[in-house]
């Protein structure tokens, strides 16, 4: 296999263990990490610029592999169906470049495809991560408006308290001055009695003309 296909094979099996790691049963927490410094750290980003380019490479080895592979097999048709014999060390010869080919076509083809699978596997969790957050965010929010919800009501409960407590005070506060009206009524009414008796029996005459 010659070195551009060796990088290629290599290639595919990193992208094989970087997706086994993205759809790892990973704790919420660590995945949160990981994903935010995949998406935001400068390094990772030219890593990703340079791995655009290189799959620009894989696709033009793809096409080349497939035209090949086209062409040994339009070959070895072409052996099989024409009147002349064809030996096992040329029928042989068919069958080892037709397998390379295949192989290469594969190789390249898998690459390609696995890149897009790894490309919209790393958005759809990335999506998935911030759906999270602002879900627990809204959550944060729900239940702090709920606890002020309940510290209005319960506001609006001791106000109502003291309101009643304010009522029954005045309430006291009125009988209190009926109470002290009547006394004082019953007062002068006692003093007009009692002025009224002693002038009747004298009483007062004689303390005056003392």
């Amino acid at each position: 296999m010659t070195v551009y296909y060796t990088l290629t094979f290599m290639l595919l099996a990193s992208e094989m263990v970087t997706f086994c790691i993205l759809v790892a049963p990973l704790p919420y927490s660590i995945r949160k990490r990981f994903f935010h410094f995949l998406s935001e750290s400068p390094i990772i980003a030219k890593i990703a610029y340079a791995l655009k380019i290189t799959f620009i490479f894989v696709a033009i080895l793809f096409v080349d592999a497939l035209q090949r592979m086209w062409r040994v097999t339009a070959e070895a048709d072409i052996a099989r169906t024409g009147g002349g014999a064809v030996g096992v060390q040329s029928e042989t010869n068919f069958a080892a470049r037709k397998f390379y080919s295949q192989r290469n076509t594969y190789l390249t083809g898998f690459c390609l495809f696995l890149s897009l699978v790894l490309t919209r596997s790393f958005y759809i969790i990335l999506d998935l991560i911030h759906t999270q957050e602002e879900y627990a965010k809204l959550k944060q929010e729900i239940a702090k408006s709920s606890r002020t919800q309940i510290a209005s009501e319960d506001q609006v409960k001791q106000i109502t308290d003291l309101k009643k407590k304010l009522a029954e005070a005045e309430a006291k506060t009125r009988d209190y001055d009926i109470l002290k009206k009547q006394a004082a009524q019953n007062q002068a009414e006692y003093d007009r009695l009692a002025t009224e008796f002693n002038e009747k029996t004298g009483a007062v005459s004689n303390k005056r003309k003392d």
